[in-house]
């Protein structure tokens, strides 16, 4: 099995790797980014967040702070997902909200930002949701949005907006927090715009009040500050995918496998051509490419002076990009960030900047009170549920009905008597050692093989009759899926009001756990 680089970063490792260490922080505080003109970056910002419909009082105090000559910040970002997408894309914005308010001083004030991925072009993995109701019926909402056009430029559909208020009419929970869910979407779609637009006001709707800014990487006035690095890339852009793939080599001797893989040819860079298409660059000599034409530098250069925003980033340069864009103390990143992170610290020197501290984000598991009671009962942990949710519920029925056959305790008082009789064998004949072991541990796998069903069928039956077993998954296993990896954090604010956002933003930045609702 291939090691993990997100838990070997988390536990201190990997330093040749990553610039930082996990727990650099104070290292991360003292040093310093004189290049970044923050000012210049506060107005783009102003101007997005105008443009937006969202420039209130909180956003006005943030980019004052963010103007201020030693401003820092704490960024993180996710895909444009329907309705704020699965949990963790709220879950993100809150920590580093949280962790931006741990490091902020009046001398050097520390702000944070959320990058909207507006670029990317995946439909799949951001046009569906999913949110459980009070009688436990999970909704699935998909949008059919158009495959290949980067989100922020996808308008905003009036259907998109009935399919979603037809969700929340069909949602059973509390009707006024169902209206006031109602509220924050309504918001969020009535100014139009994009995608994108819609996705970052809800995220500002949640997470402005904590201090957190949105930001649009494809609006103009951001895209503009950020053509110098792009400039920069296309002077030699199979730079860093050559560093990427050296990465991923050394990854891969010391039993890791790569989150990038960068094929021959391939840069760092997509253009957006005709039909609003988003299309990588393969460079053969000096002529670029995509799937439909060639281009020069020189042809790409003025595609960048005349519209920066069609030039853009792949996911081995956009951090990168962001960095050089911003003043970065901490990157609020989650496992496969953690996992491209390992590969990227040469890509930033390519640009002539430090990677920055990589804060692993806060997760979140929410335990509504009928799931907190019957974890109770059952002596788990959300964890232990979603690692093997039969098993969980079969072993704690076996437990109640004193059916020591299927403890772990008596597979250990089994596999203890047949050693001691195979070593008696053994003894007599040294031969039959190998025999002996290979015996004793095909009839302990064959035993516990048997438990593992037992517990399995008493589990199913017991659903049978109580159905615990499928409200366990539907509440921390939706579509077979981690929670917090799946259910739209709307899900507890729809049935819990604004409970769960207040338990949320009362967290110590980085916490990891489950948190009951009252």
């Amino acid at each position: 099995m291939a090691r993990n680089i997100a838990a070997e970063y988390r536990a201190g490792g990997l330093e040749e790797f990553f610039r930082l260490p996990v727990d650099a922080m104070k290292q991360a505080q003292a040093e310093v980014r004189p290049d970044i003109d923050r000012e210049a970056l506060a107005e783009a910002l102003r101007v997005y967040h105008r443009d937006l419909g969202t420039l209130d009082r909180n956003v006005e105090e943030a980019l004052s702070r963010l103007a201020h000559p030693a401003s820092r910040v704490v960024v993180t970002g996710q895909q444009a997902g329907a309705l704020t997408g699965p949990a963790y894309s709220v879950h993100k914005g809150a920590d580093a909200a949280l962790l931006a308010r741990s490091l902020d001083t009046e001398d050097a004030p520390v702000v944070a930002i959320y990058w909207v991925a507006s670029q990317d072009h995946d439909a799949a993995e951001v046009a569906s949701t999913s949110l459980l109701d009070m009688s436990e019926v999970l909704h699935h909402l998909t949008l059919d949005v158009p495959e290949g056009v980067p989100v922020g430029r996808v308008p905003w559909q009036e259907e998109w907006t009935a399919q979603a208020l037809a969700l929340l009419d069909a949602f059973d929970a509390p009707p006024e927090y169902i209206t006031a869910v109602r509220a924050r979407l309504v918001r969020a779609v009535e100014a139009g715009g994009s995608y994108a637009d819609v996705f970052a006001r809800l995220i500002h709707g949640l997470l402005s009040p904590a201090g957190l800014i949105v930001l649009d990487p494809l609006h103009p006035a951001l895209a503009r500050l950020m053509a110098p690095t792009l400039a920069r890339e296309l002077e030699n852009p199979l730079a860093s995918s050559a560093a990427i793939e050296d990465a991923a080599a050394r990854l891969l001797a010391q039993g890791f496998t790569p989150q990038l893989r960068r094929a021959a040819g391939a840069t760092n860079l997509f253009v957006e051509e005709e039909g609003g298409q988003r299309r990588l660059l393969k460079l053969d000599g000096q002529t670029f490419s995509t799937d439909t034409r060639e281009y020069t530098r020189a042809d790409l250069l003025a595609v960048l002076d005349a519209d920066p925003s069609r030039l853009t980033p792949a996911a081995g340069l956009r951090p990168a990009v962001q960095d050089a864009l911003l003043p970065t103390l901490a990157f609020v990143v989650g496992p496969g960030e953690i996992a491209y992170g390992a590969q990227l610290r040469e890509v930033y020197e390519l640009h002539g900047l430090k990677q920055p501290l990589l804060w692993p984000r806060l997760t979140v598991t929410w335990l509504e009170p009928n799931v907190a009671r019957l974890l109770r009962r059952l002596g788990a942990t959300a964890a232990e549920v979603q690692a093997d949710p039969e098993g969980v519920l079969g072993r704690a029925l076996a437990r109640e009905r004193g059916a020591e056959a299927v403890t772990s305790e008596k597979l250990a008082e089994i596999d203890t008597q047949l050693r001691a009789v195979m070593d008696e064998i053994a003894a007599l004949d040294p031969t039959l050692v190998g025999a002996a072991e290979r015996t004793r541990s095909r009839v302990t796998g064959r035993v516990s093989r048997l438990q593992t069903q037992g517990v399995r069928a008493l589990a199913r039956q017991e659903n049978d009759r109580s159905g615990q077993l499928t409200r366990l998954r539907a509440h921390l296993l939706p579509g077979g899926t981690p929670q917090e990896r799946e259910m739209n954090f709307l899900t507890y604010l729809l049935k819990h009001g604004e409970k769960p956002l207040e338990l949320l933003l009362a967290l110590e930045p980085g916490w990891r756990g489950e948190i009951e609702i009252p």
